[in-house]
């Protein structure tokens, strides 16, 4: 901690990917939650073209910048940053957590992470093999099929492989390193699934062909260490479109979150809420998460469909409203994600490499 007792904090957001301008309303929603008698904050804003940039007006000096001080020195300025200063290095060297706000490829693909490993520094969030599993969602099934957690029917093909589809129409077409619902096609007829396919690897090297699940679509929050516990599960409902697209999750009144859902049973419920946790642990993840999942409207089962470790992070992006149902208000849930970090970090100290 400084001198005055509060934690230095840098809060990353901006990144390389398409989904750059929902990490920056992430970021600075996050900025202005933190409490300023605990916090001493810093951003960091990474362009789209990949350098990284103290904007204007952060309001303080690392202190390895101050008068007579030597940026020189500092062990930041070996990191691999494409900065617009010194300044950018000797920031990261210089707090105690980093709160990497940042979503899709280079962010929340473990790109990020494994940085920050190096770096030594504690930060929010799952851990760069955690993260790389996570986003991508071929592996990211592939690792819940074998720890016998039910997730969404799926094909994996990528660039010269056989367009094929499997289970009847519609379809979803994704890429399978992406979110935001970028590069997604709900495909409903065998005309359009070249299309779907041939957009979806413009954006990564492979595309999922993905069932359509007739129920109910739900998420709930994950939150803890070795411990993760699950928030209650919330009900996405998209008012101007037939599925959750990118509009349904970002436009002004595209979508309600309905906690509890409406027509899921308790049991159902309380599956889900254990489904979630084990697919975070599954999947090595800690620090925060959010399960996307589905009850099938035939048998009624619950299956996973994604683990978001870096989801939209305003006071009114799902996952902080999932947990202020559950009884942790938003500034709460930040403190006891840096709470999480620290405690992570500490006790990686302890290992032997």
């Amino acid at each position: 901690m400084n001198d005055g007792g509060r934690i230095r904090v840098a809060v990353l957001m901006g990144g390389r990917s398409s989904e750059h301008a929902i990490s920056l309303a992430s970021g600075r929603s996050v900025l202005e939650a933190l409490d300023p008698d605990r916090y001493e904050t810093v951003s960091i804003e990474i362009g789209r073209d990949g350098r990284w940039a103290l904007p204007s007006g952060n309001g303080r000096v690392p202190a390895a910048l101050e008068a007579g001080s030597d940026p020189e020195t500092r062990p930041g300025e070996t990191l691999p940053v494409p900065a617009e200063s010194k300044a950018v290095a000797t920031t990261l060297a210089d707090v105690e957590v980093v709160l990497p706000i940042l979503h899709g490829p280079f962010g929340e693909d473990g790109t990020v992470q494994g940085l920050l490993e190096l770096a030594g520094v504690a930060y929010v969030g799952a851990g760069h093999g955690a993260s790389y599993v996570c986003m991508d969602k071929d592996v990211f099934k592939s690792v819940m099929r074998d720890k016998g957690i039910p997730v969404t029917r799926s094909i994996t093909l990528r660039e010269g492989a056989e367009i094929r589809n499997p289970y009847g129409y519609p379809v979803f077409v994704k890429p399978a390193q992406l979110g935001s619902s970028i590069g997604i096609t709900k495909v409903r007829s065998e005309e359009e699934l070249a299309p779907a396919v041939e957009l979806a690897l413009r954006h990564g090297e492979k595309a999922l062909v993905e069932e359509f699940v007739e129920g109910v679509e739900i998420e709930v929050g994950v939150l803890g260490n070795l411990e993760p516990v699950a928030s209650l599960p919330g009900q996405v409902v998209a008012n101007f479109a037939d599925w959750y697209d990118y509009s349904s999750k970002y436009d002004e009144g595209g979508s309600d979150l309905i906690v509890p859902p409406p027509g899921v049973s308790q049991e159902q419920i309380e599956r889900a809420q254990t489904l979630a946790v084990d697919a975070f642990r599954a999947s090595d993840c800690e620090g925060m998460a959010r399960a996307d999942m589905f009850v099938r409207a035939d048998d009624g089962e619950v299956v996973v469909n994604e683990l978001n470790t870096i989801p939209g992070f305003t006071a009114t992006s799902f996952y902080a409203r999932l947990f202020e149902a559950s009884g942790i208000a938003y500034p709460q849930l930040l403190d006891r994600l840096v709470e999480l970090a620290i405690e992570r970090h500490e006790r990686r100290q302890r290992y032997l490499f």
